[in-house]
């Protein structure tokens, strides 16, 4: 392996920690890379990483080799983009990751435009709830809530924003008193996310001032589609994604409370976050570029259909 090559394994073992999923990254096996970063180490005289079985962790020879060779590569890349601007078409493999339920009714259509219009290009689609590192986990992108990123070095850009509703079963109010006014929560029970992702309390603006409703919950998870069958279950109230609950409330299985009044921080955002490279390869510039279109239109086609109903 040539010096350049051993640079460009070296900065992905930094950005992954891992020898392993830096070979991933790369679509190399692991001996290799070690022996890249081994030849490496004896050209600089100096060991790079302190590695055991479990960790790898940069020595600082290696922290400060780093910053200048992140700036070469990353100089070299902008070259050759330069150079081929003209031809260069996105390919190869992209690896993304999104949220499952926020997803839901946007990826298949989203993915499906986006491969007709690059049929070169690869797709590794993971789906969770969880929070992810894009570079250590080895994504090129994630479609995300903001909770879901547990690192600061990426770039986001706002896709969509979500807007929340109260909802409960008929079957449940039939049992308990329709709620009239934000403090009547007190008295009820809701399914939330849990504590961890969202605090389990609903903050509603009454004119000049606030009113925080703590929610009483007895079950609490991570997926809003699981909230919303618990809830047509008749098991509480619950705060979820209006987009999960459209055909549901249109159909009467589920009903919109207090709708009247206000919610602070009735919104979540969904944003596109990829890696903050000086250059990004033309595989995730296409993808960034092609989702923001498309939820662009999603906006539009929704604002039209508001004003429709109105």
């Amino acid at each position: 392996m040539d010096y350049l090559e051993s640079l460009r394994v070296f900065r992905a073992v930094v950005e992954a920690r891992n020898f392993t999923r830096a070979a991933d990254m790369l679509g190399l096996t692991t001996p290799i890379v070690s022996r890249s970063i081994s030849g490496l180490e004896r050209r600089l005289g100096s060991r790079l990483f302190n590695r055991t079985t479990r960790q790898v962790s940069l020595t600082e020879a290696a922290e400060r080799f780093y910053e200048g060779c992140a700036r070469i590569l990353d100089d070299l890349e902008a070259l050759e983009a330069d150079a081929s601007s003209q031809t260069l078409e996105p390919s190869g493999v992209l690896r993304l990751v999104a949220h499952t339920t926020a997803t839901v009714n946007r990826l298949v259509p989203l993915i499906s435009t986006f491969k007709r219009k690059h049929p070169k290009v690869s797709l590794d689609v993971t789906l969770t709830e969880r929070p992810v590192d894009l570079v250590a986990d080895g994504f090129d992108l994630g479609i995300v809530l903001p909770f879901m990123l547990s690192t600061e070095t990426v770039v986001t850009r706002l896709l969509e924003r979500m807007s929340l509703v109260i909802v409960a079963s008929p079957a449940y109010l039939k049992r308990h008193s329709r709620p009239t006014h934000p403090s009547d929560l007190a008295d009820h029970t809701f399914v939330v996310f849990s504590p961890a992702f969202r605090k389990p309390q609903l903050t509603f603006r009454l004119g000049a001032e606030e009113l925080a409703v703590p929610l009483r919950y007895d079950i609490a998870s991570n997926n809003a589609v699981f909230n919303r069958e618990m809830v047509q279950q008749g098991f509480g109230l619950s705060f979820v994604p209006a987009a999960i609950v459209q055909d549901e409330l249109a159909s009467g299985k589920l009903v919109a409370i207090l709708q009247e009044f206000e919610v602070v921080d009735a919104e979540i955002d969904l944003r596109i976050a990829y890696n903050t490279r000086t250059l990004l390869p033309a595989k995730v510039k296409a993808f960034v570029e092609h989702a923001a279109e498309f939820f662009a239109e999603v906006s539009g086609a929704n604002a039209v259909a508001d004003s429709g109903r109105r």
